[in-house]
């Protein structure tokens, strides 16, 4: 626990750094430099399309947040369910702007109004904690370009992915791992969760070893269905098996890994989040720590006709069969899913009660954001610091026991706080 503990003493010099970090101000530091100057900055319109989209998005950086709609007639916006307050509009364009100073370290959901009515789904913006911004004169890694597999098991499936090493990897030296699913979603210095800063930071603190990352995107079949949910939601060992039989020997011919379960991480959001634990579950010996973000612990995959089980059944699992020697990190939000595949919300509160009950080594970090990243992106630098946490490069094993402090936590339950209990 003493090198987590360090995680949390560090962040706190980060602000007074802040002018040193920014020196070379990246894009998205560029675009709220512009904003500040208004919506009729010279240039904004063209900043936003190439470091968001041409229809807009969000950007943060520090405790500045853009909000930028795409709308043919005014637009409004209410932040964390206050009254909603006027967007100003982008010379020449359909687009609608909000810079806004807010709280960091916490995640803020948002809904733009157009015309009276919502304007699309409700979102997110992440309050980034410091680790998520480029420290001082830490190491960059190198990533690939992207990469094909195509899947013997899969009967031909495509899928892309790109691979990421720590600057300290030594390709001749077996390294640890950490595979991430939906990795399209995370390459890029500034993608959602920002996960190669956080990486970077990390390995300079010594807080992660330095390590290699897989980041593989769902892949299609020959003719052209999506086969995300197959892959993810299935309660089984065929993508595990993919990892370790197609994907990572591939891995392999460019850098050496360590083939122990401790030395290796799995993780992913939503369907790729119950896919994780999935392939940890099923092959502890190769995977024993999960990063689970907004998991599908729901019905999704669930055909009793042909006696497939669906990732709802996990909770009880986990109660029922041996135990796993695995670490498990989870977190979700009150907002999350509700449809007829089940209740993502509950589901994962019963995942977490569930690995408490067994004494598992576990955390849930259990916010109010919707289905998405945010949550996972707002601690990313806690998360992968409490996964890695006492990481011995001269061990292959680790028994991994449940916090005394966890121990001594309730059992997660559940309140009524958006109408009445009867």
């Amino acid at each position: 626990m003493k090198k987590f503990a360090l995680f949390l003493l560090a962040t706190s010099a980060f602000y007074a750094q802040a002018p040193a970090l920014c020196a070379q101000a990246p894009a998205l530091e560029e675009l709220i430099e512009t904003a500040r100057r208004g919506a009729a900055a010279p240039g904004l319109q063209d900043r936003i399309a190439k470091t968001l989209s041409a229809r807009g998005g969000t950007a943060v950086w520090g405790q500045d947040f853009l909000f930028v709609a795409d709308a043919g007639s005014p637009v409004s916006i209410s932040i964390d369910q206050q009254p909603s307050v006027a967007m100003a509009q982008i010379p020449g364009s359909t687009l609608w702007m909000l810079l806004k100073k807010m709280r960091t370290g916490v995640t803020h959901s948002y809904q733009y109004f157009a015309a009276g009515k919502p304007l699309g789904a409700r979102g997110d913006a992440v309050g980034y904690n410091p680790d998520s911004y480029p420290g001082p004169a830490a190491p960059h890694g190198k990533v690939t370009e992207k990469r094909t597999i195509v899947s013997h098991l899969y009967d031909g499936m495509k899928s892309d992915y790109w691979v990421y090493a720590s600057a300290d990897v030594d390709p001749a030296v077996p390294s640890p791992l950490m595979v991430w699913q939906d990795g399209q979603g995370l390459v890029g210095d500034f993608s959602r969760s920002r996960l190669f800063t956080v990486t970077e930071n990390l390995v300079r603190q010594k807080l992660l070893p330095p390590m290699v990352q897989v980041l593989i995107s769902p892949g299609q079949s020959p003719d052209g269905h999506a086969l995300r949910s197959v892959e993810y939601d299935t309660v089984g060992d065929r993508y595990a098996r993919f990892l370790m039989e197609e994907v990572l020997p591939e891995v392999e011919k460019m850098y050496k890994l360590r083939p122990d379960g401790y030395s290796r991480a799995i993780g992913g959001e939503s369907s790729g989040g119950i896919c994780a634990f999935n392939a940890a579950w099923l092959m502890p010996d190769k995977f024993s720590r999960v990063h689970s973000a907004v998991g599908s612990f729901t019905s999704i995959q669930w055909r009793p006709e042909e006696k497939l089980e669906g990732g709802n059944v996990y909770p009880f699992k986990v109660r029922k069969e041996p135990k796993r020697n695995i670490r498990v990190w989870m977190s979700d939000g009150a907002d999350d899913l509700e449809n007829n595949h089940g209740s993502w919300p509950m589901q994962n509160i019963q995942m977490a009660n569930s690995l408490k009950f067994m004494e598992y080594d576990f955390h849930f970090r259990f916010g109010t954001a919707a289905h998405g990243g945010a949550q996972a992106a707002l601690d990313l630098p806690e998360s992968l610091a409490w996964l890695w946490r006492d990481y011995d490069p001269t061990k292959t094993s680790q028994e991994f026991r449940m916090d005394p402090a966890e121990k001594e936590k309730p059992f997660f339950r559940v309140a009524m706080l958006n109408r009445e209990a009867w």
